[in-house]
């Protein structure tokens, strides 16, 4: 397009070498041609380009590195002096790629060197359906694509894939289809090529196998909610109604780019399955549940940087949702010794105010069981709003075991009498143990109402548990 000569790709770690000072000799290689053509032709020079793929492996921020060789360091300096050192030229275009511009040394990136700097983030709707034309129209100009197959829909399912992803999905639905032309009985057999066609079912089981990395955590947040999103009477309703308030608000409002809740209530009281489900009906396309499980054995600082790419991974989707999920786990908070990690709590509190990129939202619903402790911290202020999820109460608990249908109508009064208060979480306990003991052949019929609960068992069961 440039007209210019045949640019020069250099992969980063292509460069460097094992001996001493051969690495900056590499980068010197680069620019010769250059240098020998401004010399004999001055400005009517060609136009050369050095294409740096991967360029953090060999740019990276000067001092960083500990291998005692100060080899990185050398790199750098070296590509600056050629950039627009002394000797500089005017008949070179330098092109840099990376997924971790965070690595690069700062000094690359100030005007006069790598100053035009384009993000390529994530496709919307529309670049997916031109990605999926691009690397399905050589099947479809072969007939192997069934009239049924919409790239339009499948571009809408897509949410949050990369074009890389997206191109893992066709190969994915190719292989979908080879497999049904495979015979089993003989290997060897070769494949009828006019025959393979590649079908809507397809790409709806491919959509199965590849996930995007920067999708919605769905199996994270459906093990969050293992029983289903309950009835638990009018207050965890309008709990989950003002949640679902604040998901439209971030859709819709340009003010409120951020937007943070705080679900505190006793241990077991739903908090989690209650975030899990909003946001799961929010249908925002990045979803990521941040839990102190996923970070057991990990140091602080190793916290510190999980959870800061979730939140730097968060910012690459226009919509996103994050769920931390017990913040006093996350904070190592205990009652006795060393009480909380001060620096994770300087991390989330820096991440909860700190706005997404423009054009990106992000909606973080955090839950706690310790709100005295979070207050005394100065966490519970930085969320902008605060809902209690309480214990069911007696006209809750009797909703919930209606639903459940597990008791004859008379044992059903007599359960709910013997429950004044209780959470969620150890109600359904409660009940599992009451008909695991009394019916344990028949527990998978408890649930469908073919078999009732003994409400004595219950009785048993519910002085063991509390």
């Amino acid at each position: 397009m440039l007209n210019g000569r045949e640019p020069k790709v250099v992969n980063g770690p292509e460069v460097l070498s094992k001996f001493v000072g051969e690495t900056e000799k590499n980068i010197r290689d680069l620019f010769a041609d250059a240098e020998s053509d401004q010399k004999s032709r001055g400005d009517q020079s060609d136009l050369h380009i050095i294409i740096f793929d991967e360029i953090d492996a060999i740019c990276k921020t000067r001092g960083s590195t500990r291998d005692g060789t100060g080899v990185h360091d050398s790199i750098v300096n070296q590509l600056l002096t050629k950039i627009d050192g002394v000797e500089a030229l005017n008949n070179i275009l330098l092109i840099g790629m990376t997924n971790r511009k965070d690595l690069l040394d700062e000094a690359l990136l100030r005007p006069g060197r790598f100053e035009v700097q384009i993000e390529i983030g994530l496709p919307d709707e529309k670049g997916r359906v031109q990605i999926l034309q691009i690397h399905s129209s050589k099947m479809k100009e072969n007939s192997f694509l069934t009239p049924d197959v919409n790239l339009e829909e499948l571009a809408a399912r897509t949410k949050n894939f990369s074009g890389a992803e997206l191109e893992g999905l066709v190969k994915s639905a190719v292989s979908f289809a080879l497999n049904r032309q495979i015979s089993l009985e003989d290997l060897s057999k070769p494949l009828d090529e006019d025959n393979i066609k590649i079908t809507m079912d397809d790409f709806l089981h491919a959509l199965q196998e590849v996930k995007p990395a920067f999708g919605a955590a769905m199996n994270s947040l459906e093990m969050c909610r293992l029983n289903g999103m309950l009835d638990c009477g009018e207050r965890h309703k309008h709990i989950q109604e003002s949640l679902m308030t604040l998901v439209e608000q971030v859709k819709g409002s340009d003010r409120n780019p951020l937007l943070t809740c705080l679900l505190e209530g006793p241990h077991g009281s739903g908090k989690t399955a209650m975030a899990a489900t909003v946001a799961i009906d929010s249908e925002f396309p990045f979803i990521k549940i941040v839990s102190a499980e996923n970070m057991v054995g990990c140091s602080e600082s190793s916290k510190c940087g999980m959870i800061t790419k979730v939140f730097e991974d968060a910012y690459k989707s226009p919509l996103s949702i994050i769920i931390l999920d017990d913040i006093e786990r996350l904070l190592e908070y205990v009652n006795i010794g060393p009480r909380f990690s001060n620096l994770i709590l300087q991390t989330l509190l820096v991440l909860l105010k700190r706005l997404p990129p423009k054009g990106r939202r992000l909606l973080v619903i955090g839950t706690t069981g310790a709100t005295e402790v979070l207050n005394e911290m100065g966490m519970v202020d930085v969320f902008n709003k605060s809902l209690h999820v309480p214990e069911l109460k007696t006209a809750d608990i009797k909703r919930v075991l209606e639903n459940l249908n597990v008791f004859t109508a008379v044992d059903l009064e007599a359960a709910v009498t013997a429950l004044h208060q209780l959470s969620i979480k150890k109600l359904l306990m409660v009940v599992d143990m009451a008909a695991q003991g009394k019916f344990k052949e028949h527990a998978d019929a408890v649930y469908s109402g073919q078999r009732k609960i003994d409400i004595s068992t219950f009785y048993d069961c519910l002085s063991d548990l509390t």
